[in-house]
């Protein structure tokens, strides 16, 4: 047997699996399809109308894809939080079949009073296991049983949300149970009830997932296009709102498009099967190295992380031993953040210029879940080393990568496509 494979680039995509021509007419569901991730994995499986036949994309609204659904596509509106009776029923009565299901359905507790996004880690867990056993359990009263099962989840599997994870993170970790963790639960269930009928099933674990949708929310890059656009706006100067760690720390970036190819390559390969998998770009990236691109973009003048300590306010992980199981918390230091940031008057009376100039079609910065929002886009600024290590997948033949930069700007661009923000420029 050849061990040669043939890849192929698509765009800025580079390092993308060949399929045989014989791996046809397959069917597929996505859920959570009008999501980030979702719609990016409707736009890989689009790609391929001979190897994907029927693609039905599950969530109440339909995925906002540009130029409009693919003709192998079909939108069937569903929550989740409806039990599995009735969910069950629409599927049979829309004739649904699936040989694959790529799972994204997603919902964000409320957060604790002060606290941050994931901060009620128990409702996270009730409502976000809820969507997965509803939907699980409809499939068999349904007919429908997949080949394989694909859950995405993510880094927070490490409890990077938590404090310090020992970088690179690899898929071997053992669970962080500092808190309750709704990936925890939702894989124990996949194991269970792929188990029980005879399916087989993946997990993908992304770090910050960049793509342009218009739900802006759990989005590294809307926050950094509005933050540039202001501050072209203002005349002002690209301020890095944190300190020279920060600017220093190794992150990973996830791309939405790529994880959609890592996931098709997944449920596609018979060595993936029943396999976890770490999902980034396979792209080194600093905040450091990236800051003058990003400025150079808008035409803007940027300014290094400030050198005098007494700038800055500290704030320290709760959890001694932090994930790493060991040693200190973690003290990151800022100056400001872009949620803080957002808040300021004079910003959201340019954002709202901005909106009225280029007729953007979003809400003014007073009318955001600013918490929801900008907080994702603060939580890497801030520093953690992040650094999701990509071996086991490149063992078994995965070799797919992206400049994390380039993807930055191809987002950017997206998000001026839809009309959300200022155009980037050249």
């Amino acid at each position: 047997m050849s061990n040669q494979q043939i890849v192929h680039s698509n765009g800025i995509y580079h390092g993308l699996p060949s399929f045989p021509k014989e791996l046809k007419g397959l069917t597929a569901i996505i859920t959570g399809a009008n999501g980030i991730s979702g719609n990016y994995m409707l736009r890989v499986l689009a790609q391929a109308p001979e190897r994907w036949s029927k693609i039905y994309c599950l969530s109440r609204r339909p995925p906002a894809i540009p130029d409009g659904l693919p003709k192998n596509a079909e939108h069937i509106a569903l929550d989740f939080l409806k039990d599995s009776e009735e969910i069950a029923k629409v599927l049979k009565e829309k004739d649904v079949k699936a040989d694959y299901v790529f799972f994204y359905s997603y919902v964000q507790a409320k957060p604790k009073e002060g606290g941050g996004l994931w901060s009620d880690a128990e409702a996270m867990v009730d409502v976000n296991l809820k969507l997965l056993k509803n939907f699980l359990d409809a499939l068999p009263l349904a007919n429908i049983n997949p080949k394989r099962i694909m859950l995405q989840t993510g880094a927070k599997n490490y409890g990077v949300h938590l404090g310090p994870s020992t970088p690179p993170q690899e898929e071997t970790f053992p669970r962080v149970t500092l808190e309750p963790n709704f990936y925890y639960s939702q894989e124990d269930y996949l194991y269970s009830f792929c188990q029980k009928h005879n399916s087989a099933w993946n997990v993908c674990m992304p770090s910050f997932i960049m793509g342009a949708v218009p739900d802006a929310a759990m989005n590294l890059v809307f926050p950094l296009g509005v933050y540039a656009s202001v501050t072209k706006a203002m005349g002002a100067k690209l301020e890095f709102p944190c300190d020279l760690q920060a600017w220093e720390a190794t992150h990973v970036g996830s791309s939405s498009m790529l994880n959609g190819y890592l996931e098709e390559w997944a449920v596609l390969t018979d060595k993936a099967e029943n396999e976890r998998f770490n999902a980034a770009d396979s792209s080194p990236f600093t905040w450091g190295n990236f800051w003058p691109k990003y400025a150079s973009w808008y035409g803007v003048e940027y300014a290094t992380p400030e050198l005098d300590d007494s700038k800055y306010e500290k704030v320290t992980t709760k959890y001694e031993p932090p994930p790493r199981g060991w040693g200190p918390p973690k003290t990151y230091r800022t100056r400001f953040t872009l949620t803080s940031w957002a808040r300021r008057p004079e910003v959201q009376k340019a954002w709202s210029s901005l909106i009225s100039k280029h007729n953007l079609k979003v809400d003014r910065l007073e009318d955001m879940d600013i918490d929801r929002i900008f907080g994702f886009t603060d939580g890497s600024l801030i520093g953690g080393t992040l650094d999701l290590s990509m071996n086991k997948a490149r063992k078994l033949g995965w070799h797919g990568f992206v400049d994390t930069n380039e993807c930055v700007r191809e987002v950017l661009d997206g998000f001026a496509g839809l009309g959300m923000l200022p155009g980037v420029g050249k």
